[in-house]
């Protein structure tokens, strides 16, 4: 019985020392090894704090920055990127700090960041994601190497420039409704006032409804309304990642969120089992994204076995991913696009002139809004000022050089994309301000690579890119057509960063019949 317990005793000594052993390496072993290799060869940065690094003083300096909201200027960068700012105020281009026990680098030169973005992508990976958003974030975007290659090729065809023309009268559809709406609003009044953000994101909601399902439109809204509920749980979750298993704690949220995406992922699974069927008994294959997808994959599988083909979870993923990329990024650019035309009417009327001269009050076609040069000179400028999302985040999965510095793996880089979009060095001294000119020749005589990066670049830009651009541009020439518009006395500029980088007390505006 002695010896049982002194066995006992000892086995618990051993492995509450491997325990210590293990923490101490984490937290502070190996972010010290880490700081000495980048410091030894020229970079400098913040201290590492034990156990969190930069995490609170992120989370304090952006609390700061939002409590209230800025002037009415697109110098925006102390209120959306503070921490980052001062890490490089004070420590100059090669700069890093901690995002927990991760030294991130902050590359922001568009050479680097274009080496980052094209060239050796088995090194420069994805950054490890939270567990709460991989239940947004998951899919084409979060995977990597063979798997994304395969993902890639199946999800292509749906984003081909034939597929988005048919696509083009599913958007005209939900365009047509919001006009209704806001004309509407006029009746019997000269003017009206609305907060554009809910409004464009319950259209972008219905576009993805529409163009990802089509005939399943119902089941589709309810996905949208069930995908909103989660993004906020999930963004949440997100800001208090860095308590230690804080996803696994029993809060009512946390379970509230697991209960709305097994909701969300119940609906897609059957949604896909029956569209399967259907293709299988020989019906015609919808030319929606998901019947398109569908169609890829069963042909993948068919020419390349079923190792070729994406499985129901996969395809899970992908639709999930569908509605958070294709939403939130139109709906911000969507939404900074009317606030500019506010704040620059010069260039609304500019706009509206072009409009009305190539359709007059017609319904735009695909080959019209192709045409259009001065409302897409705006939609670059506005996501040049405010891009949608305002930095990539990539590691190192081996050792690599750059530059000069040779990074260990486990180094993560930070691309800040805001900071690329506005340095005077590629745009000029007059970067924080809105231009269109820059534009009038296109994007490549605008800047150099890697120095605008609104859907970001390399072999990983934005699938879905030319979707999000037809669809904005159908929209805001729709508005340009039958309203003007100005800000309300009630807006506050305040942008901030949700998902995407959106107006935090929403974007009130006032429109008048044309």
């Amino acid at each position: 019985m002695e010896m049982s317990l002194q066995f006992i005793g000892f086995a618990f000594i051993v492995v509450s020392l491997s325990w210590f052993m293990t923490l101490l390496e984490r937290f502070w072993l190996r972010p010290k090894r880490f700081e000495h290799t980048l410091r030894a060869q020229g970079l400098t940065g913040t201290p590492y704090k034990f156990p969190f690094g930069d995490v609170l003083q992120f989370i304090e300096l952006r609390k700061m920055a939002y409590a209230k909201p800025m002037p009415l200027s697109h110098d925006i960068i102390p209120r959306v990127a503070p921490y980052i700012q001062r890490v490089m105020n004070q420590n100059g281009k090669k700069a890093f700090f901690w995002s927990e026990q991760k030294p991130t680098v902050i590359l922001n030169d568009p050479e680097s960041v274009w080496h980052v973005l094209t060239k050796q992508q088995n090194i420069f990976v994805k950054a490890e994601q939270d567990k709460s958003l991989k239940l947004l974030l998951s899919g084409l975007f979060a995977h990597e190497g063979e798997k994304w290659k395969k993902h890639r090729r199946i999800i292509n065809p749906a984003f081909h420039l034939e597929k988005l023309k048919l696509m083009l009268p599913a958007f005209s559809t939900c365009c047509e409704e919001l006009i209704s709406k806001w004309d509407k609003l006029l009746d019997s009044k000269e003017f009206s006032e609305l907060d554009v953000l809910p409004e464009f994101k319950a259209f972008t909601g219905d576009v993805i409804s529409r163009t990802a399902f089509g005939s399943s439109f119902g089941e589709g809204r309810r996905i949208f309304e069930l995908q909103e509920e989660l993004l906020m749980l999930v963004i949440e979750a997100a800001v208090n990642s860095y308590i230690p298993f804080y996803n696994y704690l029993p809060t009512k949220k946390n379970i509230r969120m697991k209960e709305t995406n097994q909701e969300v992922e119940t609906i897609l699974r059957d949604m896909i089992e029956q569209r399967m069927r259907g293709m299988i008994s020989g019906e015609a294959t919808s030319n929606d994204l998901l019947g398109i997808l569908l169609e890829t994959n069963i042909r993948e599988s068919q020419e390349g076995g079923i190792k070729n083909a994406m499985t129901t979870e996969d395809v899970i993923d992908e639709c999930k991913l569908f509605y958070i990329a294709g939403h939130e990024t139109t709906t911000a650019s969507l939404t900074w696009a009317l606030v500019l035309l506010c704040m620059h009417p010069e260039w609304q009327e500019r706009a509206r002139e072009e409009v009305l001269n190539l359709f007059g009050g017609s319904k735009p076609d695909y080959d019209g809004l192709s045409q259009l040069k001065i409302v897409t000179m705006i939609m670059h400028e506005v996501m040049r000022l405010y891009p949608p999302v305002n930095f990539m985040e990539r590691r190192a999965a081996a050792e690599v050089k750059l530059g000069e510095v040779t990074y260990p793996p486990g180094v993560h880089f930070w691309l800040p994309y805001i900071f690329l979009h506005r340095n005077p060095e590629t745009w000029g001294p007059n970067a924080n301000e809105f231009n269109p000119e820059r534009f009038a020749q296109g994007i490549a005589k605008a800047s150099v690579q890697g120095a605008y990066l609104p859907f970001s670049g390399g072999p990983r830009v934005c699938i879905g890119q030319n979707f999000s651009m037809l669809e904005a541009k159908l929209c805001l020439v729709r508005i340009l057509q039958h309203f003007r518009f100005e800000l309300s006395p009630a807006y506050a500029h305040a942008p901030y960063n949700s998902v995407t980088m959106q107006p935090q007390y929403g974007a009130q505006i006032i429109i008048r019949r044309c």
